[in-house]
């Protein structure tokens, strides 16, 4: 077989990643062997294939929107650990910029 023009110590760079000596020798047969699938794919006809991006149709499996009564006020703020009226009051959680 051909061996794919590619250096898993040229990609690991590429990437940022210090491979030892040791996952360098287990990782090139395995980028190897990636390459030469992706080769394998690339060699299949698809004269007549339109672009998808699933496999399968996708159908909308949205509801229609519709008016219900929501849940009471009062329910929903009954855990409140505080509140001020009918709102829930939260703690300050962002601040000026500093001069």
């Amino acid at each position: 077989m051909n061996k794919p023009a590619i250096d898993v110590a040229y990609v690991a760079e590429l990437a940022r990643l210090e491979l030892t000596d040791e996952e360098k020798a287990v990782f090139q047969p395995q980028l190897e062997d990636i390459v030469r699938y992706v080769e394998k794919i690339s060699s299949v006809d698809v004269e007549g294939v339109p672009p998808t991006m699933h496999g399968r149709e996708i159908v909308n499996a949205l509801r229609e929107d519709e008016v219900r009564p929501s849940m009471p006020r009062e329910d929903a703020l009954s855990n409140a650990p505080a509140r001020t009226g009918d709102e829930f009051m939260l703690p300050k959680i962002v601040e000026g910029a500093e001069s």
